[in-house]
């Protein structure tokens, strides 16, 4: 072809004809490995002068939304209110994520995970704090929300303590509950005896508190009883920024969050529960204020607006990003 014809569709097209004859001739490359999925395990953000750290202690997967939540509610209702969301209404994920406030004079640990020895996908605190930056001998306060076992699990390791430098807290009446050796049969059988073991040890470096107790300045705790009869959650303020950890009060980021009413198998007192996450749910989408979830969806943190009968849940941008 001359240098200065005009390239037709009839010549580019032979012209990447050949090109790809010539790299059919060329040297062969071996695909690329299938790596399996890959997510986040640590998520750390600045909350004025505090720095929050939500840790993927793993996950499960699980049967449901129904009957775990929407116990009292037909399945199809359940189901139903899944596919409206975007979500299978046979399977669902938990996860599970302790949170570590630095308030640069102490490190405070929210609940241990599920410790060693946990079901497959579950038990990865330790490896993920260190991947945060952190060392379990750095944590200066553990405290525990309630007692369920992915919540005290973390305690010990290799039948010592997982936090050897920690002072430990908790509300009095969730203990009181937990601890009494009556407990140890019947339906409260097996959080007890984990108590027992992982627990009372540390009693002796235990404060007890009730809510409007703080922990240290900033950090203080919030009656979210019904889920167990002494669960906390904890109001996290710094320089005029807030944060709420809600613990165990909503563990599905719609059905719990979208019908509030609507019983969990896990709560122990589910009219108590149901009142409780209707007055913390709505005090955080009055303000405003972001919260983390234990089983919300990994990081965990978001925020709620009133939607119908219950809230929508909104995970958490570049918010805190973009914060003075």
């Amino acid at each position: 072809m001359p240098r200065n014809a005009p390239l037709t569709r009839r010549a580019a097209l032979a012209g990447l004809g050949g090109a790809g004859l010539a790299l059919a001739a060329g040297p062969a490359f071996a695909a690329a490995p299938m790596l399996g999925p890959l997510r986040p395990t640590v998520n750390r953000v600045k909350l004025g002068a505090f720095e929050v750290t939500t840790i993927w202690d793993g996950a499960a997967v699980l049967d449901g939304p129904h009957p775990i939540f929407g116990e009292n509610q037909e399945a199809a209702a359940v189901q139903a209110l899944a596919a409206e969301n975007g979500l299978p209404g046979d399977k669902m994920e938990i996860s599970f994520t302790p949170v570590l406030v630095n308030t640069g004079s102490e490190l405070i640990l929210f609940d241990t995970g599920n410790g060693e020895g946990a079901r497959p996908g579950r038990g990865n605190l330790r490896p993920h704090l260190e991947a945060a930056g952190y060392s379990p001998d750095q944590v200066d306060v553990v405290v525990l929300t309630h007692m369920h076992p992915d919540h005290i699990g973390g305690m010990m390791e290799g039948g010592a303590p997982a936090f050897p430098n920690a002072r430990y807290v908790t509300a009095a009446a969730e203990y009181d509950f937990w601890s009494p050796e009556e407990r140890l049969s019947g339906t409260t059988e097996r959080v007890a005896t984990l108590v027992q073991s992982n627990v009372k040890p540390m009693a002796e470096k235990m404060t007890f508190i009730k809510p409007g107790d703080s922990v240290a300045s900033g950090v203080e705790a919030i009656d979210a009883s019904g889920h167990t009869p002494g669960m906390t959650n904890w109001h996290i303020e710094s320089e005029g920024q807030r944060l709420v950890i809600i613990a165990d009060t909503a563990n599905h980021f719609v059905v719990s969050m979208q019908r509030p009413d609507w019983h969990v198998r896990f709560d122990m007192d589910k009219e108590g529960a149901a009142a409780t996450r209707k007055r913390v749910l709505g005090m955080i989408a009055a303000d405003g204020i972001p919260f983390t979830g234990y089983h919300m969806p990994f990081p965990g943190i978001g925020y709620l607006e009133a939607a119908g009968e219950g809230f929508h849940y909104s995970p958490a941008t570049y918010q805190f990003a973009v914060r003075g």
